[in-house]
């Protein structure tokens, strides 16, 4: 099994030029193996990876976003297997692309940023309920919480004295943006969705 990351910025048009630049860094930053991405309809995206490794860029990637004032991203993850091949992610197929494209078509209509589809349904409505928990945290980021999130995800085996000689902060509005942002409890549950999905993909 594999995972497809499918999102779109939120009112592209209404943003400063500079999200484009900001979502090609973070897509060319993305954590771990065999990530595949592509950027189409010109605010739109498509990711292909690890299961593993879905949700902790899906998070990374709107951390990134979520630096610029007002910005925001929209991200279905979907789950399961890969039947076509193809240089191009956006032309590759099977059942990760399916539900990928499924959990993104549900954003709308369940009024949430971020959803993902597995071929698992107990699966989904934990993790998504869970995810919704988590999005009154992530949807409320203002720049600066986003931006030491983007930060403690790219040095995550630094401490946060480190992190704030990188972010040229200090390290008690480190601390105090990590916390406002609820960063420690959002890993917890990236750990967690990573240790269920690893049992998914062996059923």
């Amino acid at each position: 099994m594999i995972a497809v990351i499918t999102g779109d910025i939120i009112n592209s048009r209404a943003l400063p030029e500079e999200w484009i630049s900001t979502l090609k860094s973070a897509l060319e930053g993305l954590f771990g193996k065999n990530i595949n991405w592509e950027i189409f309809r010109g605010d739109s995206f498509q990711i292909e990876l690890n299961a593993k490794d879905a949700l902790i860029n899906a998070i990374y990637i709107k951390a990134c976003i979520k630096t610029l004032k007002k910005a925001d991203v929209r991200i279905g993850i979907g789950i399961g297997k890969k039947s076509t091949n193809s240089t191009k992610v956006t032309e590759a197929n099977g059942e990760a692309f399916v539900n990928s494209g499924f959990a993104f078509d549900t954003l709308k209509v369940n009024k949430v940023n971020m959803a993902l589809k597995t071929p698992c349904k107990a699966f989904d409505a934990n993790f998504n309920l869970l995810i919704k928990f988590a999005l009154i945290a992530m949807d409320n980021w203002g720049p600066i919480s986003a931006e030491m999130i983007k930060y403690a995800i790219e040095n995550k085996n630094l401490k946060q004295d480190k992190i704030a000689k990188i972010s040229g902060r200090s390290q008690s509005s480190v601390s105090e943006a990590l916390k406002r942002g609820h960063y420690a409890e959002i890993i917890e549950l990236e750990n967690k969705y990573r240790n269920e999905v690893v049992k998914l993909i062996k059923k």
